[in-house]
Parts: structure tokens; C-alpha cells; sequence
């Protein structure tokens, strides 16, 4: 498994370019309704996704991708100090995640049909980790408290 997905980024952009078809710089929200695509062993099963985007008339991708950026790692370690209830062990395996800042962790395609958005997403082991942690920052509400400012 990679732990830096720029690449396999950069090859969709070729490919997706190489098939006729744009892309459109967005990311796919929970409030639509999706059919995601099921890779099974294959990873390079985007390839077909791709494909079958354009055998399907779509003329454009959604394409977005995350990368994991020092400030918000940060942020999410000062969310978690301050959190209710901070656990050390997160707080710690936050911290971790410092080696990869700067690294793609996530990729999410999608092409509509229809009014449902197929979708195919990629994430590393390290990403679902920060994104388990930032869930659970939002869960007991931690949120960085600045005491030099007045009320």
C-alpha cells in the first residue's frame, strides 16, 4: 500500500485526459446520492471506472484529492488537547502523522448519471487514521480555546 498518492493522482489526470474527458475540480458530498465503486483485489481498477465513465457519455470527472497539510494536523492535535475527553493515545498517534505531511492521502473521482454520482475513492492507511481522529475531535467537540483573547 502507498503512503503518498501524488502519483497514482498524476496517472489519473493523464489517463482521464488521454480518454477526451475533463475534469472538474470538486469533491462529492454525503448529501448526494452515490453509488460507489467496489475495487476488489484490482488497484488499478480506476482505469475501468474511468472507462466506464466515458462508455456511459460522461463528458467530465469530479476529481479531488487531500493532502494532508502541517497547519491542519496541528490544529487537529491542539482540537485534541483541548478536547473533553483527550485520550493520550490519539493525541500521540496524531503527532505520528506529522511524517506525512505534505503527502496526498485520499482521491475521490465521479462522473453523474442521471442524477446519481458513481464515485471511486482511494485513501492510505495513514488518512483513514487523521480522518478517524478529526471525526472523533468533532465527537467531543474539541475546539482550540485562545486565552489571550479578551471575551
Amino acid at each position: 500500500m502507498l503512503d503518498d498518492l501524488h502519483i497514482v493522482k498524476d496517472d489519473m489526470t493523464a489517463f482521464i485526459e488521454g480518454h477526451g474527458l475533463k475534469r472538474f475540480h470538486g469533491f462529492v458530498s454525503e448529501e448526494i446520492s452515490t453509488v460507489n465503486w467496489e475495487p476488489g483485489d484490482n488497484p488499478d481498477s480506476w482505469k475501468d471506472f474511468v472507462e466506464l465513465a466515458k462508455a456511459a457519455g460522461a463528458l467530465f470527472l469530479t476529481m479531488s484529492a487531500a493532502v494532508l497539510e502541517k497547519e491542519e494536523l496541528d490544529f487537529l492535535i491542539e482540537r485534541l488537547r483541548n478536547g473533553g475527553y483527550p485520550s493520550d493515545e490519539d493525541q500521540e498517534e496524531a503527532r505520528m502523522l506529522r511524517i506525512y505531511s505534505g503527502k496526498t492521502g485520499f482521491i475521490q473521482l465521479g462522473w453523474p448519471c442521471q442524477g446519481v454520482v458513481f464515485l471511486y475513492e482511494i485513501s492510505t492507511e495513514w488518512y483513514d487514521r487523521y480522518q478517524r481522529l478529526v471525526d472523533y475531535a468533532d465527537d467531543i467537540g474539541g475546539f482550540p480555546i485562545d486565552e489571550s483573547e479578551e471575551e
